[in-house]
């Protein structure tokens, strides 16, 4: 037999229930189940993160602009210049003009401001993907036509057909706003405050009503990596004669990007600290065990087995306490994870409370994305936690002083 394979025997005979007290093998109890509570609640925490962090990307950033450039003033000289450079560049996916505007829509004796956009409804975008397909046909051939967030026409209390009032301040003027009448073509349902605060027109509406004979006030772009878009930016930037401000997304939404990655790296320092007070009871097993087994460490030195082999035997038996945990909590993470949105809608349903505000936020469930490489990295960090916990206990049992082991019993 080889040593390895006697420390391996040796350590699992020492680990069974015959061989050690019931104090003992409750505390290891309690280490395999503090690992494997450790494990299951930062894969299932990380796969959070994943799932926000898929939604922003996917979602959230197919409706923000990713790269923009706006006029200085009035309207861009040439748009469409803009939009054939653009797409000339290699990580540009798409290019569109757009008309953006504050306005009051006035309903009776309210008024509500809302984020007008005027879009070239000929080219494919992401609103169109949060309404019905009736309504975004409607868009494109009513002519002075509007589409409204969910929520905003709730509140205006409006229907599909309905006319209403519309007013846009004039450029650089203090004159009175321009005044339109618009009908209702659809709604749409995005969430967040998007639902609240956003009206689509098409962009021939917009120009009307901003004053423009043609053109647009903008050009947005969609990017392939969506982290390179400051320097997409810059390298257009420099191209275009226009007077243009430069904008993307990482300005003015990459406080939500940052946040998601502060949390993440938060998770991982607790992450180790968690494991590092599950596996301390690795130590607390192991050394009492090393007690309990002085006579039989006694004996096996005595046999001739060397205290390299003596540490190997603690150290496996540490190891298969971590290695159980580890296993345990992994599989737990995994089926946690798979079912924690059905999970928490069961929750909301019976509690009649909404994990995440419809106002607020831009989903209205919590994603979740579980990852290999998340659950290969708990599991690799737990499994080191578990072996560095086993280190001191199985070198105090190789110093095992062979004569007074064995005249102590």
């Amino acid at each position: 037999m080889r040593a390895w394979q006697l420390a391996w025997l040796l350590a699992r005979r020492f680990r069974g229930k015959r061989e050690r007290s019931g104090f003992v093998s409750f505390i290891s109890a309690s280490s395999t189940l503090g690992i494997a509570l450790g494990c299951m609640v930062f894969i299932t925490g990380l796969s959070v993160m994943n799932g926000f962090e898929e939604v922003l990307q996917k979602r959230f950033l197919s409706l923000v602009p990713q790269v923009e450039f706006s006029a200085v003033k009035g309207q861009l000289k040439d748009p469409q210049g803009i939009i054939e450079l653009a797409l000339a560049h290699p990580q540009v996916a798409s290019a569109r003009a757009v008309i953006r505007s504050q306005a009051l829509i006035q309903q009776g004796t309210e008024f509500v401001g809302v984020q007008l956009e005027g879009i070239a409804t000929e080219q494919p975008h992401a609103i169109a993907d949060y309404m019905p397909a009736a309504t975004w046909q409607q868009l494109q051939q009513q002519p002075r036509g509007v589409v409204l967030g969910s929520q905003l026409a709730a509140r205006l209390d409006v229907q599909t057909g309905d006319k209403l009032a519309l007013m846009v301040a004039q450029q650089g003027s203090f004159k009175q706003p321009k005044r339109q009448a618009l009908t209702v073509v659809g709604t749409f349902t995005f969430g967040g405050q998007v639902d609240h605060q956003y009206a689509y027109v098409d962009l021939t509406t917009a120009q009307a009503l901003m004053g423009f004979s043609e053109g647009a006030q903008a050009v947005e772009l969609a990017v392939t990596d969506i982290f390179a878009v400051q320097q997409i930016a810059t390298q257009l930037g420099y191209q275009i004669d226009d007077y243009v401000y430069l904008d993307h997304w990482m300005r003015s939404q990459g406080h939500l990007y940052r946040d998601i990655q502060l949390v993440r790296l938060v998770m991982y320092l607790v992450l180790v600290l968690v494991l590092a007070v599950a596996c301390f009871n690795i130590v607390s097993t192991l050394v009492m065990t090393v007690q309990e087994k002085q006579r039989h460490i006694g004996i096996l030195r005595t046999m001739g087995l060397r205290r390299v082999r003596i540490m190997q035997v603690f150290i496996w038996q540490g190891l298969q306490n971590g290695v159980l945990g580890i296993s345990l909590g992994v599989l737990a993470g995994i089926v946690l994870t798979s079912s924690l949105p059905y999970v928490l809608q069961w929750f909301q349903q019976l509690t009649g409370d909404t994990l995440l505000a419809s106002d607020v936020y831009f989903v209205t469930s919590i994603p979740v994305q579980l990852q290999g490489l998340d659950i290969v990295l708990v599991a690799l960090v737990a499994l080191l936690m578990s072996g560095l916990a086993t280190l001191y206990p199985a070198w105090q049992a190789s110093r095992t002083d062979i004569v007074k082991a064995i005249s102590a019993t």
